[in-house]
């Protein structure tokens, strides 16, 4: 039988078993009772009964109850202890010249100390922390004397003594008095006070404080305490500076309200009066402002930036007013022991902080706010007006910059002004200025940038960048000048600055935001091309960004969709959102496509129709993808959208159908969101005049001997002197075979029959080109699987298409 069943087994047996038991004597049965009841007295003794029983107890805890006894220690009690053993760990560290240990130990004490001599259950200020702080200080002047011909010390070593040092020194502003009394006198600044304990009282509840202190109004000896049991001290124009510091020392630690140091620090504010406590303040209030913003939200709240921005503008008068005090990035801390500093005549104090930084957050805000609120919505016009009071604030700070000689910030304020201005046309430009003026001192007037004509203004501030030594300010203040130029329908100066600065030669070595201007300003340059009735040139300025196929991320005006497969990429997304521009900033997409396709349709019809219906060649790749996909629907229903209004007009002008096509440009609607619609439109009407003729000649050439010039003048509304301009040109350029009959007013065309060698190097020629798109298609795909030679092919190609072309001159 297994031995865990033991005990139940002799249960059982001695169940079962019961008529055996008499065979034992009765004496034999008390003996036995005798026996068990002394061993178990004995175990008793021996064993003490388990703690989980009822009264029972643990061996090890009732030996360690007898022999000794809980003492019970207050708090008082416990914290000394704790900066005695601080002490011991100090000297034991000089004693090894430990420096790491002894500045961990020194802050272990300073916060035992701070802890015990603040609260309800306050001590003085213990002697001996004194005089460690005495000792140490000349055991580290020592050991820095000691140290200055050793150049091998330890960096760890070396470092804590330096942060060992600035502790030091801090901290002996604050007990100054008692350090000297100390140093006079050691012995008998050490003789501890007799001081009576008193008894320790009962707990009082929170509703017996404040009754005690509201007793009759008065305090009765009593204090207001805030949070974690530290003293309050009431606020006053004596001990704002004091408070201040108390205010930086917890910013930026763990469980610091922000809320509450805001609320502080306004009430600081509002009992300062001097000149260097406001500016004290107001600089501390700024910065708190802007850290209580979360770092998840995407851009600050609107009364939060409002606020700061009342401050600032507070801060800067402020500043205006007492130019003795400047606010400057360089300056050195000041160490005015927490109190008001009063300069003397002619004096100037620098103190440290960045207006630059504050209105460079400040216009930072506002553009996040605006690429965040919905621009379709009322919040978005609400904001836009806060603009004004924004470009005010930049004024003034470039003004404060002027007059205290901060050269290094002015190449960025008025970067930042140039970014307000030049997308806009001068009208806009102009109620700006005045707004802004407006809200800004009548002293507050710029050296730099004082005319009052918007475009002679943006001229000042472009050139001003211009003389900057950052090749970024510079690059930027030339795109920015670029658009101001091309946006107010000067084409040629715009091309020719863009010529001149070579800009599109190292524009790929420029950050993004640069790039996304570089694109922005070519996009304006094709459009203004087009206003002024050049389609070759706004053609070739569009083409590059059109044809990408990623307008809107060129452009910074969308994110570009996740494709279906590919792994999303949220820190790419979040980079791309940052950069995207307001939604005013905006160039409307659709009548850049519209603008693109209409000056690709004028260009590519006269071509096609003077290659011929087998031409490969096209001019522009996206026209020609769209008219091909168009051509192969069943059914074409009516125009509904831009691009079939373009298609539709495309066909109608190929077939020669000129007024046909005029009525599809025509009725497209987006020409009406340009500022001269009807000068646009007159424009187009004549374009398509001229190319319709132009088409018609290239197609019907063969089919004629002769042409009158009234005749076609008469077919496609122009006047004689237009048709005769137009096809004298061509046939200056060797695009159309004729002569011009002045006698007759004629045009004699001349039918050239090709050899049968030519015919057969244009076949040639055209089979070579068609080889030389697969050659391109197969490179494009993949030249190491390809396994072609493309350098034999394109020789090839090239020697055959110089037969081909003097095979055509002759």
């Amino acid at each position: 039988m297994s031995r865990f069943f033991r005990s139940s087994d002799t249960e059982s047996d001695s169940d079962t078993s019961s008529d055996n038991d008499s065979q034992y004597s009765q004496s034999d049965s008390e003996y036995d009772s005798d026996a068990e009841s002394y061993h178990s007295e004995a175990e008793e003794e021996q064993q003490p009964k388990n703690r989980f029983l009822k009264g029972g107890s643990d061996s090890d805890d009732s030996d360690d109850e007898s022999s000794n006894k809980r003492q019970a220690k207050s708090q008082k009690d416990k914290r000394i202890e704790e900066m005695e053993t601080a002490v011991k760990a100090i000297e034991n560290g000089q004693k090894n010249n430990d420096w790491n240990l002894i500045s961990t130990e020194f802050d272990k004490l300073t916060v035992a100390i701070s802890r015990a001599t603040t609260g309800f259950s306050a001590i003085p200020m213990p002697k001996f922390y004194i005089k460690t702080m005495v000792e140490l200080e000349d055991h580290l002047t020592d050991s820095l004397q000691k140290d200055k011909g050793n150049k091998k010390k330890p960096s760890g070593n070396s470092k804590a003594m330096n942060n060992l040092r600035q502790k030091l020194k801090k901290l002996a502003k604050q007990f100054d008095e008692s350090i000297a009394a100390y140093r006079k006198d050691p012995e008998e600044f050490m003789k501890e006070e007799e001081v009576e304990e008193e008894p320790i009282a009962a707990p009082v509840k929170k509703k017996e404080i404040l009754t005690q202190v509201a007793v009759d109004g008065k305090d009765d000896g009593f204090s207001s305490v805030g949070k974690g049991g530290k003293t309050v001290i009431p606020l006053s124009s004596e001990n704002v500076l004091v408070r201040l510091r108390e205010v930086l020392e917890s910013r930026g630690k763990k469980n610091t309200n922000r809320d509450d140091q805001i609320a502080t620090l306004e009430a600081l504010l509002a009992n300062s009066k001097s000149s260097f406590q406001k500016i004290s303040v107001l600089l501390a209030l700024i910065a708190s402002r802007f850290d209580i913003t979360a770092s998840k939200a995407p851009y600050m709240d609107l009364a939060v930036w409002k606020a700061s921005a009342i401050e600032f503008n507070q801060l800067l008068q402020v500043l205006e007013t007492n130019k003795s005090f400047v606010v400057t990035e360089d300056a050195e801390d000041l160490d005015n022991d927490d109190k008001d500093v009063v300069p003397k005549d002619g004096e100037v104090i620098k103190l440290r902080g960045s207006i630059l930084s504050f209105v460079e957050r400040l216009d930072d805000e506002f553009n996040k706010s605006l690429q965040n609120i919905d621009p379709h919505a009322t919040d978005y016009i609400d904001r836009l007006r806060d603009e004004p009071a924004l470009y005010a604030m930049l004024d003034r700070s470039q003004f404060y910059f002027e007059v205290n000689q901060i050269d290094f910030a002015l190449p960025r304020i008025i970067s930042r002004k140039l970014d307000h201005v030049y997308y806009k046309p001068e009208q806009v430009i102009g109620s700006l200025q005045a707004a802004s003026k407006q809200l800004l001192p009548n002293y507050v007037v710029s050296k730099i940038t004082n005319a009052e004509d918007p475009a002679t203004f943006v001229n000042q501030l472009c050139n001003y960048l211009y003389k900057d030594n950052s090749s970024v300010f510079r690059t930027r203040a030339i795109l920015c000048h670029i658009y101001h130029y091309a946006l107010h329908k000067k084409f040629h100066t715009a091309r020719d600055l863009l010529l001149m600065s070579h800009v599109q030669d190292s524009i790929h070595q420029a950050d993004i935001g640069t790039q996304i201007l570089y694109n922005r300003a070519m996009v304006q340059i094709g459009i203004c091309a087009f206003r002024d009735g050049l389609i070759k040139e706004s053609h070739a300025a569009l083409s590059e960004i059109q044809g990408s196929g990623r307008v809107k991320e060129l452009l910074a005006q969308g994110v570009q969709a996740q494709r279906f497969g590919q792994p999303a990429n949220p820190e790419a997304d979040a980079m791309e959102r940052q950069r995207q521009l307001p939604f005013h900033m905006h160039i409307n997409l659709e009548l850049l496509e519209c603008i693109f396709l209409t000056s690709s349709m004028l260009l590519e019809i006269p071509a096609q129709a003077q290659a011929g219906p087998n031409n490969k060649k096209f001019i522009s790749r996206p026209f020609r993808r769209l008219l091909d996909y168009n051509e192969r629907q069943a059914f074409c229903g009516p125009p509904e959208n831009t691009r079939d209004h373009i298609m539709s007009a495309a066909k109608a002008l190929a077939s020669g159908e000129w007024e046909k096509a005029k009525d599809f440009i025509l009725a497209i609607k987006v020409w009406d969101l340009m500022t001269e619609t009807q000068e646009i439109k007159d424009m187009l009407i004549r374009k398509i005049q001229e190319e319709g003729l132009r088409t018609y000649l290239f197609t019907y050439c063969s089919y004629y001997t002769t042409l009158g010039l009234a005749q076609l003048s008469s077919m496609f509304d122009l006047s004689v002197n237009s048709v005769s301009a137009i096809v004298a040109k061509m046939i200056f350029n060797e695009e159309l075979s004729a002569s011009l009959d002045q006698v007759t007013q004629c045009i004699v065309l001349h039918q050239v029959e090709l050899s049968r060698l030519q015919v057969l190097s244009l076949q040639y020629s055209e089979k070579v080109a068609n080889l030389v798109d697969q050659n391109e298609r197969l490179t494009s795909n993949g030249r190491d699987n390809a396994n072609i030679n493309p350098n034999s092919n394109v020789n090839n190609i090239s020697s055959h298409n110089h037969t081909h072309n003097s095979n055509r001159n002759h």
